[in-house]
């Protein structure tokens, strides 16, 4: 964890961040689609008093069945509690009790009820439906502490030092590099993704976090601790709840590292069912049918692509069901004629013209797998001039150009700037959306004299 945590700060100071550019917008809002699945798949059971073993998130789904036929009652009563508080809170709306943050009162009375219940007592319950002796329908439930929060009773007790031991081992370096590229890859799709869900639209130094992330995983590594990563739930539940910037995570860490120092004991009261509820409901909000509606406005493709992310995601892992959709990406672009080299090599030129004004015109397709040595051209432009994005001369723009070159011009106009975008009624548009992919109309045919 520590190798791995210098070779991320190292890759924060080479500026590597800007490769988080390369993954299209479809692709990013199915990787969010998918870990808010993922998350209702890993808490469903706890919410309901089961702890099965399973591997994947498809296996937990397939599981939920037999978990509700053994369900504990009191459990799901505390978790069906805090999650009929979290849907039913948004309708008080800002005013009296609507102002309370619901998560808050999902911690307190989950604290409240394992306290009515005893659940720090174990009890062993025995039910049973039809005759005495029928003992295919009996159910075992156990209330005891393993529905409870584990917390160490002292925080130093769970320090511990790193062992260099094996470094000289391929096994070693085997996991260092599995450490380094899959958290460093993820850390970066995240703090992409979590951009969409800003509603200021602002856009992360992905350098400064991954080199963040590296420190951090030097300081967690020393200490024992386990691989540190950018975390969406976390994010996304700090922004749907009025987080307006990075304070919030900084806040969330020391308020969880005072409570557990100075008040263990009422933070191992806390049932797991509550804090279940919490993250349902995150990974509703990352799943909801709003997520898939928006995909679909935008063009079928982009909901294929959307589609085609979350179930790679759920059927393999992050990266690979990531990859999958980047490779149909890739192969839709080549089926509308996009050549090789434009996949990966955009054919572009800025010129500055008089005064502070700066003209980007733009060749051939303008696609996500190319538009990442543009973007970093872009962010040099000094700001209050004026901004001309010409596409006359492009073939095709997809959604991520687009989505990019909308976001751009907005924030550019609020630094004081002009930026306006040229050449658009030269295109037909693969939906109704304003963003929506888009390629060169076809010229008319030219009569020959005498046809």
């Amino acid at each position: 964890i520590v190798i791995a945590g210098v070779l991320q700060v190292v890759l924060g100071w080479l500026k590597a961040g800007r490769w988080a550019a390369f993954f299209p917008a479809a692709v990013a809002h199915g990787m969010l689609a998918a870990i808010g699945l993922i998350i209702i798949a890993r808490q469903i059971h706890t919410l309901i008093g089961t702890r099965p073993d399973f591997e994947t998130p498809l296996q937990s789904f397939a599981h939920l069945p037999h978990s509700l036929l053994h369900l504990n009652p009191e459990i799901l009563l505390v978790g069906g509690i805090g999650l009929t508080i979290l849907f039913a809170w948004p309708l008080l709306g800002n005013r009296g009790l609507g102002r309370l943050p619901a998560p808050l009162l999902v911690v307190l009375t989950g604290y409240l009820l394992g306290r009515v219940f005893d659940l720090n007592q174990a009890e062993l319950y025995l039910s049973s439906q039809g005759e005495e002796s029928d003992l295919l329908h009996r159910h075992v439930y156990v209330t005891a502490t393993q529905f409870l929060t584990d917390i160490p009773g002292r925080l130093l007790d769970s320090v511990t030092y790193p062992d260099f031991s094996k470094v000289r081992t391929g096994a070693f370096w085997t996991v260092v590099a599995s450490l380094f590229f899959i958290g460093s890859l993820e850390s970066l799709l995240a703090a992409s993704a979590v951009d969409r869900l800003d509603p200021e639209k602002r856009r992360s130094d992905l350098n400064r976090d991954i080199r963040a992330i590296g420190i951090g995983n030097v300081v967690s590594g020393l200490i024992g601790g386990m691989p540190m990563i950018a975390e969406i739930v976390r994010s996304s539940a700090n922004i749907g709840y009025g987080a307006r910037s990075s304070w919030s995570n900084f806040f969330h860490g020391l308020f969880l590292l005072s409570f557990i120092a100075l008040v263990p004991h009422l933070i191992s009261n806390v049932p797991l069912a509550s804090l279940a509820a919490l993250l349902i409901y995150a990974g509703y909000r990352l799943a909801s049918p709003r997520a898939f509606a928006n995909s679909l406005e935008v063009g079928g493709e982009q909901l294929a692509l959307f589609v085609i992310t979350l179930a790679g995601i759920l059927a393999t892992n992050i990266l690979a069901g990531v990859a999958i959709a980047i490779l149909v990406k890739l192969l839709i672009h080549r089926w509308r004629g996009v050549s090789l080299r434009n996949l990966f090599e955009l054919s572009y030129r800025i010129t500055r013209e008089t005064g502070d004004v700066y003209r980007i015109k733009i060749n051939g397709a303008a696609i996500f797998s190319n538009f990442i040595v543009l973007k970093s051209e872009l962010a040099e432009i000094p700001a209050g001039g004026t901004l001309v994005f010409d596409l006359t001369y492009a073939s095709l723009v997809d959604h991520t150009v687009m989505d990019f070159i909308d976001r751009y011009r907005r924030d550019y106009i609020a630094r004081g700037g002009h930026c306006e975008v040229r050449g658009l009624d030269r295109y037909e548009p693969y939906s109704g959306h304003p963003l929506a992919a888009r390629r060169r109309k076809a010229l008319p045919m030219r009569r020959q004299h005498g046809e």
